[in-house]
């Protein structure tokens, strides 16, 4: 701590406080989450005075929770918002240190919170499902059961056909074939666990029905050759910034990553001395892709010059504190449009998928085969390929009619 100040005697001060025996390492763990040095010093001090308070109002050390921390805050007219995260840094800091007490154990679960930390447990355990699966068929589960039931007693047995088919209907207008079949396949599966586990005496699935999909007419969204380049020069690798974005820019690009599977690479996953990269795809699936040498000198340059210094494993780390792995494949999607808007290029689709469907155009254009894309793009259908036929004009040209002539049969 006594580096953070010009002067000996503020360290001598702020450890003169009731919480001072851990503001030093308080200090260490700021710091191992990348708090700058002017972060630190201010939350250091505010720390120091909730302990004077603390002492002031009689409380001792191990009395520190988030009621008093709430109190604090209301009796202290200034700076509230920084009062009170500096009181709740500090607070998960003595908890860590076994000095304050833990968080307090929550209420009892609902018999909503139960049926579905069953059917989380059938999702992992017996179906062996991703995270992310998981995490998505119980957001429509909650949200099925909420409106079918809400505050009234979860009656399962109750439910039938038409509570279904109505929370699809009410949905069907306002989002895509896609997303309400997914709802779909979501209420099907948790339908099909409640009959095997004996809550419902009827399989109510089939009344999840799916939307009508159709395969759009138009073509993939993707960015020219010269676009990508446009893109890539928006990410300066001289900068932390610029130099984490465009070794993710290249990676969705060249390889076609998928956003998700970018944000969950992990040190180890990247295989310097055969020039592989190992990705954890679709359904918890290991693939390994040769890494292309442009891609290698921007992962290597982001990691040698511009990677915080953090214990995490994950590859790509936030800019600023507190520093930790990319929160998914939304922060990747989101710099993707960030990097676009900068480029002026508006694609139909600004997500980091729109790179992937440059990959495949790419392919196509350059004589692969639909096979061949969708074994480098890992797709697990093999008509997910097809959408890449479109964009193949040459091919197309020989399987043209050609316009009628005047005066000649239409």
């Amino acid at each position: 701590m006594d580096t953070l100040y010009k002067t000996p005697t503020a360290g001598q001060r702020l450890r003169s406080s009731p919480l001072g025996p851990w503001l030093d390492t308080f200090v260490t763990r700021l710091a191992d989450r990348g708090y700058p040095p002017g972060s630190r010093r201010s939350y250091v001090v505010l720390a120091a005075d909730l302990g004077r308070w603390m002492a002031e109002q009689g409380h001792d050390v191990s009395a520190l929770d988030e009621s008093l921390i709430d109190d604090y805050v209301e009796r202290r007219r200034t700076q509230r918002d920084r009062r009170r995260v500096a009181a709740l840094h500090a607070l998960a800091h003595l908890r860590d240190e076994g000095v304050a007490p833990p968080r307090p154990v929550s209420r009892e679960l609902s018999p909503l919170d139960d049926v579905c930390l069953g059917y989380e447990a059938h999702l992992r355990d017996e179906r062996g499902a991703s995270a992310g699966t998981i995490e998505g068929y119980l957001a429509v589960v909650v949200s099925f059961l909420t409106q079918r039931f809400g505050t009234e007693p979860l009656e399962l047995e109750a439910l039938t056909g038409e509570d279904v088919g109505r929370f699809l209907l009410a949905r069907a207008d306002e989002l895509s074939p896609k997303r309400l079949d997914y709802l779909a396949c979501s209420l099907r599966s948790f339908l099909r666990y409640l009959f095997a586990r004996g809550s419902i005496s009827r399989d109510l699935s089939a009344a999840a029905l799916g939307a009508q999909k159709r395969h759009p007419a138009g073509l993939p969204c993707h960015l020219e050759p010269a676009e990508v380049e446009k893109l890539l020069s928006t990410a300066d690798p001289g900068t932390p910034g610029g130099s984490r974005d465009r070794a993710i820019l290249l990676l969705l690009v060249r390889l076609g990553l998928r956003a998700g599977e970018v944000a969950a690479l992990e040190l180890d996953d990247i295989r310097w001395k055969s020039g592989e990269i190992v990705v954890r795809g679709k359904g918890d699936v290991f693939d390994r892709l040769p890494l292309p040498p442009d891609v290698g000198e921007a992962l290597a340059h982001y990691l040698v010059h511009n990677r915080p210094k953090n214990a995490s494993r994950r590859v790509f780390l936030r800019l600023c504190a507190p520093i930790r792995g990319l929160c998914g494949r939304g922060a990747i999607s989101t710099m993707v449009r960030t990097r676009l808007r900068r480029a002026g290029l508006h694609p139909g689709r600004t997500g980091a998928h729109v790179l992937r469907h440059t990959l495949g155009t790419n392919l196509i254009r350059s004589g692969a085969t639909l096979t061949e894309i969708g074994e480098v793009l890992r797709h697990h259908a093999p008509r997910s390929a097809e959408i890449y036929a479109r964009v193949d004009l040459e091919s197309l040209r020989a399987l043209a009619l050609p316009w009628p002539a005047e005066g000649g049969v239409r």
